[in-house]
């Protein structure tokens, strides 16, 4: 995660996060990737259930339940080891998350033991009545997934209507001041919509978006051929770098990332190096706090059926199950050489990767998207866009 308005637009300050002695359970929620002990933000698949059929859903969602979904109270044992472990933020997923019937007590039981709750979702379900519901709960924020415009959206999603659904369950949010923001899933079949979601936010004064770059994985690994070349990737940090200090300009500091694909850290870092050598040395500070891609290690993943994963997209492999095992004892098991391996990835990337100026707040990129297309999840990332000048090895 990568943040832009923080970076690009000084939101933050390396001071900003030291006077938290970089510790996860002190540090406000946007603070949070520049922790000194990573403690996982875990997302939690709670549902297979969808309303909708995403074409690029990592999840493979479907229309009814899994017939293996983690009991309620098989839940709230996760929770409390959650919580025991020092977890920071339950990020409940699916599927759908809202169309499993105990959510909203599984949100209480989150938000009482002192972890921070939040959603992902499609937003299509979220009414007035619910945004009071998820407001009263003590819910930190909502995130719903758009996909471009009207007509892109509602292509993505395979359901008429599903934009102005979406669109109604943000107001809904913001009628009842429920922190609400945007997710977007970069492809060459979207990523032209990029400005008209710029100007969605600023119509609607939606404070934060997330751009996530396509991973492939699930229904997504379909799109392989859909995913953007690396001028199209550059053209595009360009655009959002450029919108984002738009809005800044005028005084609107909406919060804005990307997401899986760590070479924007370094990308904006050169980009401030030749517009503001003195932010961009900062900047440099807050990257290598930050630390790049932290699958296994600073995310984490627990399917609805209890698996245990690196991150929410890398569903082929499992580390154990929370049935036989607490999270806890399964994130901290290093014989697991997998697990081993992704806790300190640096020391097994291989190729460009290896060699890579970046390596120390970039971690190697996204494993995952390496392993999908190569077959070994240790060579380099195809999505990285940077030049071999630009990371050193030309």
């Amino acid at each position: 995660m990568v943040g832009v308005s923080k970076l690009y637009c000084g939101a933050v300050e390396p001071g900003d996060v030291l006077r938290y002695r970089r510790q996860a359970k002190d540090l406000p929620s946007h603070l949070l990737q520049f922790s000194a002990d990573k403690k996982p933000v875990v997302v939690w698949n709670v549902t297979k259930q969808c309303n909708l059929k995403c074409v690029h859903c990592y999840a493979q969602a479907t229309a009814g339940a899994a017939p293996d979904e983690l009991s309620h109270e098989e839940g709230l044992n996760l929770l409390r080891d959650l919580k025991d472990f020092g977890v920071p933020v339950m990020l409940f997923s699916g599927g759908e998350p809202l169309m499993r019937p105990d959510l909203y007590d599984l949100i209480d039981k989150t938000v009482a033991s002192g972890m921070r709750a939040v959603i992902s979702t499609n937003g299509t379900l979220i009414d007035r009545d619910l945004a009071w519901r998820l407001k009263d709960l003590g819910l930190s924020y909502v995130g719903i997934s758009l996909d471009g415009t009207q007509a892109t959206h509602d292509k993505f999603r395979g359901q008429p209507g599903a934009f102005a659904a979406a669109m109604a369950g943000v107001h809904n949010c913001q009628e009842r001041d429920l922190k609400v923001g945007l997710r977007f899933t970069i492809s060459r079949l979207n990523y032209q919509e990029v400005p008209a979601i710029f100007d969605l936010v600023e119509e609607r004064d939606i404070p934060r978006i997330c751009f996530y770059h396509l991973v492939y994985a699930g229904r997504g690994s379909k799109l392989v051929k859909e995913a953007l070349t690396h001028g199209q990737t550059r053209e595009l940090v360009d655009l959002i770098c450029t919108r984002t200090r738009r809005l800044f300009d005028v005084g609107r500091q909406v919060e804005v990332l990307t997401v899986d694909n760590h070479a924007d850290g370094p990308y904006i870092y050169l980009k401030l190096k030749e517009e503001d050598p003195q932010r961009a040395a900062e900047v440099l500070e807050l990257l290598q706090m930050n630390e790049g891609n932290n699958s296994g290690r600073g995310i984490g993943c627990v399917s609805w059926d209890g698996e245990v994963h690196a991150d929410q997209f890398w569903r082929h492999y499992s580390f154990g199950n929370v049935r036989q095992r607490p999270f806890s004892e399964i994130w901290t098991d290093l014989s697991n050489p997998l697990m081993a391996g992704l806790k300190d990835k640096k020391r097994h990337v291989t190729g460009r990767c290896a060699k890579c100026n970046w390596l120390d707040v970039c971690a190697g990129n996204f494993r995952v998207r390496a392993e999908a297309l190569t077959g070994d999840l240790w060579a380099p990332d195809p999505a990285c866009y940077l030049t071999d000048e630009e990371i050193g090895v030309s």
